[in-house]
């Protein structure tokens, strides 16, 4: 089963930097309290509302001090080209519904609706919108496979996407929810680029980060027909305990809205 090849899944480059690692571990130490307080909360609460106040705070504290939202590891999985097939150089790419493929490609994913919003500021210019921004997001489809590289959907591309930033800093994706397989807290992968040009050409990144899920709002999500082996997964694995969050994730647990009927919305700002 593909859950075998995901189990180290986001163990790249960026895991093992010295420099990146070091700094986190230093922002941890200094407001570990705070953001295990945050989560206990979350946890407690156990509602959308609980979620969506935590993934406020987080934004909030990102643009009063100015923090970049934390690097983390683009896994083994991007499709940049940075390991193996590359589409950011592909026509169709840059789209806001990424839940089918593009290019020939005719798989269509499945599960709850989920809106994406991101928000992205630049910490060099007061936090302000970064206008023009090219963010490549990514991630799991509901049974935890990813498209381009388990060997079910090698030659499918869906649940890829870029888009570009508006005036206000703002891009919008339209999705599903994603999975949570063995390993790994349920998250979204995003590389933020300074333009649709460079994103393209893979170069001149400014960031790799990963959103993460508010547990009360992947529990909703993952009561509902297909999400079952999910909801197991969630039950094994915590933000605490995960290879990528467990460092602190205050700037990257999203705010989560909406019912799974209706469709899900996850919002996050993007300080780079």
């Amino acid at each position: 089963m593909h859950h075998d090849e995901l189990h180290d899944h986001d163990r790249g480059l960026s895991h093992d930097l010295p420099a990146v690692l070091d700094r986190r571990r230093l922002l941890a130490l200094l407001g570990g309290a705070g953001a295990a307080a945050l989560v206990a909360c979350t946890t407690e609460e156990g509602t959308p509302s609980s979620a969506s106040a935590a993934g406020t705070s987080g934004a909030t504290t990102a643009a009063t001090t100015g923090e970049q939202i934390p690097e983390e590891t683009a896994g083994p999985y991007p499709g940049d080209g940075s390991n193996g097939v590359n589409v950011l150089n592909r026509s169709g790419i840059v789209r806001g519904d990424i839940t089918g493929g593009f290019g020939g490609a005719s798989a269509v994913a499945s599960g709850v609706p989920l809106t994406i919003r991101l928000t992205v500021l630049d910490t060099k210019n007061g936090s302000a919108p970064l206008q023009g921004a090219a963010v490549y997001l990514w991630h799991c489809d509901i049974d935890g496979a990813y498209s381009l590289y388990s060997r079910e959907l090698t030659n499918e591309n869906y649940l890829r996407g870029v888009q570009a930033a508006g005036a206000d800093g703002s891009l919008t994706f339209t999705s599903i929810f994603p999975g949570a397989y063995s390993g790994r807290w349920p998250h979204i992968h995003f590389e933020v680029y300074p333009s649709l040009d460079k994103a393209a050409a893979a170069v001149d990144k400014l960031r790799t980060s990963q959103l993460a899920f508010p547990e009360d709002a992947c529990r909703l999500v993952y009561a509902t027909s297909g999400y079952e082996r999910s909801l197991r997964n969630l039950g094994q694995s915590s933000l605490a305990s995960d290879m990528v969050f467990r460092d602190g994730w205050s700037l990257q647990l999203g705010t989560v809205t909406g019912d799974p009927t209706a469709g899900m919305t996850v919002a996050l700002s993007v300080p780079v």
